[in-house]
């Protein structure tokens, strides 16, 4: 039976940050699952139009690579999303998957980055790893995207966990809670000096560029640097560090591990 890996994120114009955080988790999970041939889709439109349009790349939505999966004569999919939260993206993706299985004898879908508590444990150990040396006024502030979809509340509980463990580290989110002056109110409460600020992204693309590290007059580098706190801003999305590639991994194993599982019974 042939096997199929089909790896699925938001995706990225930018191919310095696409190289270094989807292709990265891409060829982990590739390694891992090395009897499968792997594939790439993007949930998002806008990107793949962009990338077509100016690079004349193509890349399938998870619904053309379903499809073309089951043309090309593959029966096993393993599909594992990048995205981190169980949002909107993921959801789509699941529907997507449902929608097309009964073109396959077996599909299993990877969860997202945060979908248990134990994800949320594993992502604060990993992004302990990845943050500076800290002087006893400094701390690190992560941006997450944020959403609509009520799954934004993983941002907050992720910024509660870190306070909970004394982890010097706040995290806010640019689309919803909790929000930028939120974040800066305590800061300053705590006479916080300096700041890092990190993506909790899966790439540093447009928000990471501009949005969180930019000169401009809304970015969270300079409303930081306004409320009197030094900002030092660090274009590394998710995909760099390697404990969270593993966690996707992990994922992955999980959930094949369950479908092998429900094929038996």
């Amino acid at each position: 039976m042939k096997k199929a890996l089909l790896v699925i994120s938001f995706g990225t114009s930018y191919h310095e940050t696409c190289s270094k955080n989807i292709v990265a988790c891409e060829e982990q999970l590739g390694r891992t699952f090395a009897d499968r041939d792997r594939f790439r889709a993007f949930t998002s439109g806008m990107i793949i139009r962009k990338l077509k349009k100016r690079d004349n790349l193509e890349i399938d939505s998870p619904a053309q690579a379903l499809k073309r999966l089951a043309e090309l004569g593959y029966q096993d999919i393993a599909v594992q999303s990048l995205h981190v939260i169980n949002g909107d993206e993921y959801e789509k993706i699941a529907r997507e998957v449902q929608a097309y299985s009964h073109l396959f004898q077996r599909v299993a879908l990877g969860t997202a980055l945060l979908s248990d508590f134990n994800d949320y444990e594993l992502l604060l150990d990993a992004l302990q790893s990845q943050m500076p040396k800290l002087a006893a006024d400094e701390r690190v502030v992560f941006m997450g995207h944020g959403a609509s979809h009520h799954a934004f509340s993983a941002y907050a509980c992720l910024d509660h966990l870190m306070a909970a463990r004394q982890i010097p580290a706040r995290v806010g989110a640019v689309e919803s809670y909790p929000e930028i002056d939120l974040i800066v109110r305590g800061l300053q409460q705590e006479k916080v000096r300096k700041v890092h600020l990190m993506p909790l992204m899966l790439v540093a693309g447009d928000h990471a560029i501009n949005d969180m590290a930019s000169d401009e007059e809304d970015s969270w580098k300079t409303q930081l640097q306004e409320a009197g706190i030094e900002a030092q801003a660090w274009l590394q999305g998710l995909g760099e560090n390697p404990q969270i590639r593993a966690m996707f991994v992990n994922h992955l194993q999980r959930a094949l591990e369950k479908s092998l599982v429900e094929v038996a019974a």
